[in-house]
């Protein structure tokens, strides 16, 4: 189950009128956080993010079920469907149980960067550019200096 406060944040980026994903990202967020305090692990960062999903449809999140494998389409539809019911203790506690056995890693910030790099290298260059401007716009002003002074101190200087 999702902590009340997941739950509330996610309810408040619905209200301001943000994007599923966003809405959902609240739940990964706290996955990421439940494997780094201890909790359980997870195998991968991919395992780590689709849990988060899929608590986020069952929460109620009108995150539409993935292109991909047939079986994780069906998986996402099936979650979507069960939004609003209680949850088998004995196959959350199994699920739990097993996920106790893998390792934290998964959650590790090299992890997290490397998985949204190959996320990101799966898209086209126009994507790509879209979303570096759309993040250039939302960061404001104080953001953007940030960057620009980061990017001038790493920036390779010529010999």
């Amino acid at each position: 189950m999702p902590d009340p406060a997941t739950k509330k944040r996610a309810a408040k980026d619905k209200r301001e009128g943000k994007s599923v994903g966003t809405q959902a990202g609240e739940f990964v967020r706290e996955e990421i956080h439940h494997i780094r305090e201890g909790k359980h692990g997870a195998r991968n960062t991919k395992q780590a993010i689709a849990i988060g999903l899929s608590k986020a449809r069952r929460a109620g999140v009108a995150l539409p079920p993935p292109d991909g494998p047939r079986a994780t389409r069906r998986q996402a539809q099936h979650d979507l469907e069960a939004s609003g019911h209680a949850p088998s203790p004995t196959r959350s506690r199994a699920t739990r149980r097993a996920l106790e056995h893998e390792g934290q890693k998964a959650a590790s910030p090299s992890a997290l960067a490397g998985q949204a790099r190959q996320a990101a290298s799966r898209r086209g260059p126009r994507a790509r550019a879209l979303s570096a401007q759309k993040a250039a716009r939302t960061k404001g002003a104080a953001g953007r200096s940030r960057a620009a002074k980061k990017a001038a101190a790493t920036r390779a200087h010529p010999s």
